[in-house]
């Protein structure tokens, strides 16, 4: 189906009154076997307790002004070569951030402190 039979059902739909729109949803439940009501949670059982988290990721995001002290940061952590941490470290971004693995809470905030302490933006999370 084209973008263009998309559009032109789209445009069909919202010329319909509120009834032919129930009607056309409970025809469409009954030929396919669906429903279109909205999934209800139901409990069961005892409520699961919240399970602490032990694990943080720590997340590149940027490089900064200091790539090459960010680089060498990254080789320390990761135990990568050069040209792999040189990879990661330009592949960073607010929009896709790197992630140099999962550590507990104490060792992850530890490698963010030294990542930002030589320019890099880092999260926790």
């Amino acid at each position: 189906m084209t973008d263009k039979n998309i559009l032109d059902i789209i445009e069909k739909l919202e010329k319909l009154s509120v009834l032919d729109a129930l009607a056309l949803v409970k025809q469409c439940e009954e030929k396919w076997g669906v429903s279109a009501a909205a999934p209800v949670a139901v409990a069961q059982g005892p409520a699961v307790e919240a399970v602490e988290k032990t694990e943080f990721e720590v997340l590149l995001v940027g490089a900064g002004e200091k790539k090459i002290d960010v680089m060498k940061q990254v080789r320390a952590i990761t135990q990568k070569d050069l040209s792999s941490a040189k990879e990661f470290v330009e592949k960073a971004s607010e929009a896709t951030p790197s992630s140099l693995g999962s550590f507990p809470k104490d060792q992850a905030d530890k490698i963010a402190a030294e990542l930002k302490a030589v320019g890099a933006a880092v999260k926790v999370a």
